[in-house]
């Protein structure tokens, strides 16, 4: 096949493209000729294939693959020359993941859900997220059909079912061996229309590169999972190995998948967001993901500006959100969840034997779902049933009563205000477990730590990252309406994330101010005196590193100054009303995340934990309603497990408005919750959140 194509195309003047173009200059491609490639992305998906809250049981037509498929469609038709590739993180972040993962895991016989929907979609490359290492190597094998080369880490025999694509993965290697355990890199053979320069038209083969790359964080975040088994490189020592290779082999193009956003400080192959630094690597394209952010901004009417992250660059950066260029490169972000597709049109024209990338004429874009009138597109309907029996047996899943009711609304549309509704509750489970695990140990050195304070602190995980529809919410039961009261679905809802685990750190005082001074930074520095409207929260982008802090009987408690600058914001800190000194000792409830050095708090670096629980943080919180159903309590209640407010700002007056964004139509639910500096509604902005007003003075 191969030589009968050449021989074809020998006879109509067109040749292939191969290192430097040497392939096409012996074929004789007239100089000037042109062609155009569109490079689509998806990022972020997390298992959201269809759209559906599985949390909430109801439809969400804001997100899902089966409405990027639509969106796929469209620019396929505009753009007939394309490749559609994906960034990484998909086969975790829903309750669906978690079923096929954990509860149920798919067999090797089949195919997971979300990898169906891709499969069906006809993606060219897809590259990896951190969270694709969540469930574990084993897992993550199987369900790519890879082996990995890695001693006690097995793929069952056979071929399972797995992605069509090529997966790629640049930057993480085996220990034991020292080779990549997926393929470094795909070069894709494309034959793609082309017009020359007497506008007549023929036919060209593009070889596309695409390399993959994944935060170095992945050995402190899933370090249960993967330490001693897999080391990971700095994504431009990668980048400089492959580029050259792939040049080499006949690169015209280059892509980086990078799954991380984009971090303008000085290099450190450590970086979590070094997708900056690839654009300095020889790279032609460069697609990134991690933060689900919107790059460059959209383009849709009433779209929202770009996020505070994308805006505090300084000017030598050479960051172009509006036009999607990055020291010159190319550059887009997709958002998440399915929400937005990825759109880079490149046009190349052929001189001097090897094609080159005209920058004036290439266009980026993060296409949205909204259209003109205001609604979503439609979902596109090959794709539904494709997974229909998956959906169906995640909502029976997510419906399983916990035994358990309450009187109240646990929700975290306030949560940056003071509302702890959605977050008490997680921090009592992770409190009640780190005490019996010290009260029951037989380990010495753990036993001395029985009279050492034991607080927990937790984030509230769904507030607002991925737009006004991702808000905890667990709505108040049981009731004769509702019997059934908290069910499976619900730990979810108040704990995201079901690949962290339990781990407690050993910390001081001043290890406590640090942590909550790291956390105090979520907000802006508020000036009394300005007039015009300014955001409380400028960005939800790192929304899981608010962390609120708990002690039994409300013991710990604190007050942010807000018209502070990040870093000196804590004031009056106290443990059961002494102040809390720099020599104090506590025992901290966390997660592995935090405990291992991630959301960079000041010397919390996996160095003071104590204890690493093998149970997951989700798992905790759903064994703490489990208990409570069996010791006959079987009811969560507002008094005991949702008032407890260990923080509050500093009482500020302003001369203007300070808004906090949130979903609209909550104002009751904060002044029943006794959210008093929540004081009204306002309009929607751009993204579909409502402006509330925010009295501090209260």
């Amino acid at each position: 096949m191969k030589t009968n194509w050449i021989m074809m195309a020998a006879l109509a003047g067109v040749g292939l493209v191969g290192c430097n173009g040497s392939s096409n200059k012996a074929a004789n491609i007239p100089e000037g000729t042109t062609v155009t490639v569109a490079l689509l992305e998806t990022t972020d998906i997390h298992s959201n294939v269809l759209s559906y809250n599985y949390y909430a049981l109801a439809e969400d037509t804001s997100l899902g693959l089966e409405r990027t498929s639509t969106l796929i469609q469209a620019a396929r038709a505009e753009y007939p020359n394309n490749v559609l590739l994906d960034d990484g993180d998909v086969i975790q972040g829903t309750l669906l993941a978690d079923l096929q993962a954990v509860a149920a895991p798919v067999p090797c016989t089949a195919t997971l859900a979300v990898h169906k929907a891709m499969n069906a979609l006809k993606y060219d490359a897809g590259g990896m997220g951190n969270h694709e290492f969540n469930y574990g190597l084993a897992y993550l094998s199987q369900i790519t059909n890879t082996d990995f080369g890695i001693p006690g880490v097995s793929k069952p025999t056979g071929t399972c079912g797995a992605p069509t694509f090529p997966s790629v993965l640049s930057n993480v290697v085996g220990v034991a061996s020292g080779k990549p355990i997926f393929q470094p890199y795909a070069l894709l053979p494309r034959d793609f229309a082309a017009v020359a320069p007497d506008g007549s038209k023929l036919n060209v083969k593009i070889n596309i590169g695409v390399m993959s790359f994944v935060p170095p964080q992945i050995l402190e975040w899933d370090q249960k999972v993967l330490a001693g088994k897999v080391s990971v490189t700095g994504v431009q020592e990668a980048a400089k190995q492959y580029v050259p290779e792939l040049r080499t082999k006949g690169a015209d193009l280059v892509v980086a998948l990078s799954h991380g956003g984009l971090d303008t400080s000085a290099y450190s192959p450590k970086m979590e967001n070094g997708s900056y630094h690839l654009t300095s690597t020889g790279i032609d394209a460069l697609m990134i993901g991690h933060s689900h952010l919107i790059f460059p901004k959209g383009r849709e009417a009433g779209a929202a500006a770009l996020d505070a992250s994308f805006t505090a660059f300084p000017a030598s950066a050479k960051i172009d959100g509006d036009k999607g260029f990055v020291n010159g490169v190319p550059t887009v972000m997709a958002q998440s969840w399915g929400r937005r597709l990825g759109i880079i049109k490149l046009t190349m024209v052929y001189q001097g034997g090897k094609w080159v990338v005209q920058q004036d004429k290439t266009t980026v874009e993060s296409r949205g779902f909204k259209l003109a009138d205001g609604t979503n597109v439609k979902a596109d309907p090959a794709i539904a049933p494709l997974v229909a029996t998956e959906h169906d047996a995640t909502i029976a899943y997510a419906k399983k009563a916990l035994g358990v009711s309450t009187d109240f609304e646990m929700s975290a549309y306030f949560a940056l205000v003071g509302d702890v509704s959605a977050i008490q509750l997680v921090n009592q489970a992770q409190l009640d477990y780190v005490k019996n695990f010290i009260a029951t140990s037989t380990d010495a050195t753990l036993a001395s730590y029985k009279n050492i304070p034991v607080i927990s602190c937790s984030a509230p995980f769904k507030a607002g990252r991925n737009g006004p529809s991702d808000f905890t919410d667990v709505a108040a039961g049981a009731t004769p309406a509702a019997p059934v009261g908290l069910q499976v679905r619900n730990p979810g809802d108040l704990y995201l994330y079901s690949n962290n685990n339990l781990q407690a750190v050993k910390i001081k005082g001043s290890d406590l101010k640090a942590w909550l001074e790291t956390s105090a930074k979520q907000f802006a520095q508020i000036d009394p005196a300005k007039t015009a409207e300014q955001d409380l929260v400028p960005t939800y982008g790192t929304i899981y590193n608010y962390d609120v802090f708990y002690a039994e009987n409300n013991a710990l408690t604190y007050q942010i100054d807000v018209t502070k600058p990040a870093g000196s914001r804590i004031v009056n800190l106290r443990h059961k009303g002494a102040v809390v000194a720099d020599s104090d000792d506590f025992i901290v409830a966390t997660n592995d995340y935090r405990a291992g050095g991630g959301g960079a708090v000041p010397g919390i670096d996996g160095s003071k934990t104590i204890i690493k629980s093998p149970d997951a943080n989700q798992a905790v919180v759903s064994n703490y309603l489990l208990a409570l159903a069996g010791k006959g309590a079987g009811k969560v209640t507002l008094a005991d497990n949702g008032s407890a407010r260990s923080w509050s700002f500093v009482k500020t007056a302003s001369a203007g408005p300070v808004i906090l964004r949130s979903a609209p139509g909550h104002l009751a639910l904060a002044k029943s919750g006794g959210i008093a500096n929540v004081v009204a509604e306002g309009a929607l902005d751009a993204s579909g959140f409502a402006k509330y007003a925010i009295d501090l003075s209260k």
